[in-house]
């Protein structure tokens, strides 16, 4: 079999996200008849049948399933080798953190302060996205290091630090009857009448199950919670967005999340390698704080 060319990879990706051969075509600037006969060339070479084609759409057969996951890591890979490789060719570029917006903010302030103090530091440019964006940003290298949340974010692949563990808290508007609680647990926040627990997408995009509103970002979550139509958990950090119509509560029994910091492996930039050294340093000296300020 020849190999795959990512002009492949690419149509097969935009069919499968948009379920629709019409959109996809859309998408790709290009006409559905020659998108449709690429794609069944593809399967013919593969060996496999990728969609299955009714009136109303397409959908995923498991080899399908597999070669999405495939494409984009490799797409990702492409598209990362090549800003990479520009980067490397400017060496007063900024190295690129990602980072969730309003997450970490005191942690992230002072790793950015001390790196800032020593001696020939590369300048850092901070790039905050929202949930769960920053490992793609790595695997695409559209970023070179990015803080992270275990258990929360995908860092399979990745090297890292770990930097600091914290608890969580709830957030919920001020004048419900849970804001002027001490603390409380994981089951109470869990059942509150007409507060449904908002719902973030998992790691695939999809959603869990569950009566609460579907969220992408902090802004949506942050008007949604003041309107007092959802609630959510989050790391103690996270709390530098929260709105003077949100109050924070610890929610005793939540597991622990662990800050890390994390780029791609087999690395050989002086710039990250300098920057995760200044992170560890703040780290062993024990100064790092994930609480925001």
């Amino acid at each position: 079999m020849d190999d795959l060319e990512t002009r492949e990879m690419r149509y097969f990706v935009a069919v499968a996200e948009e379920l629709h051969f019409g959109r996809a075509a859309e998408r790709l600037g290009i006409a559905q008849p020659p998108l449709s006969r690429a794609i069944r060339r593809l399967e013919q070479r593969l060996g496999v049948q990728l969609l299955e084609r009714n009136r109303r759409g397409v959908a995923l057969t498991d080899a399908g399933r597999v070669f999405l996951r495939e494409a984009r890591t490799a797409l990702d890979a492409v598209a990362a080798a090549a800003r990479r490789t520009r980067r490397a060719g400017d060496p007063a570029r900024p190295l690129v953190l990602a980072t969730k917006a309003g997450a970490s903010h005191e942690l992230l302030r002072q790793l950015l302060d001390t790196h800032a103090s020593e001696p020939g530091a590369a300048p850092v440019e901070v790039l905050l996205c929202e949930v769960g964006e920053q490992a793609g940003l790595l695997r695409n290298g559209r970023a070179d290091v990015a803080l992270m949340h275990r258990p929360f974010d995908d860092l399979a692949g990745f090297d890292t630090e770990d930097l600091c563990v914290e608890g969580q808290v709830a957030i919920l508007p001020a004048q419900h009857p849970l804001a002027s609680r001490d603390q409380l647990t994981l089951a109470e926040v869990r059942d509150v009448p007409g507060l449904p627990m908002a719902r973030w997408p998992r790691l695939d995009g999809s959603y869990p199950d569950g009566p609460g509103p579907e969220v992408r970002t902090q802004s949506q979550l942050a008007q949604l919670v003041a309107l007092g139509r959802t609630l959510l958990v989050i790391p103690a950090s996270s709390r530098a967005w929260q709105w003077p119509e949100h109050v924070a509560v610890p929610v005793v029994d939540a597991p622990e999340v662990t800050t890390v910091i994390a780029w791609p492996p087999n690395s050989r930039s002086l710039a990250v390698a300098s920057l995760v050294r200044s992170a560890a340093g703040l780290r062993d000296a024990a100064v790092l704080s994930p609480q925001a300020g």
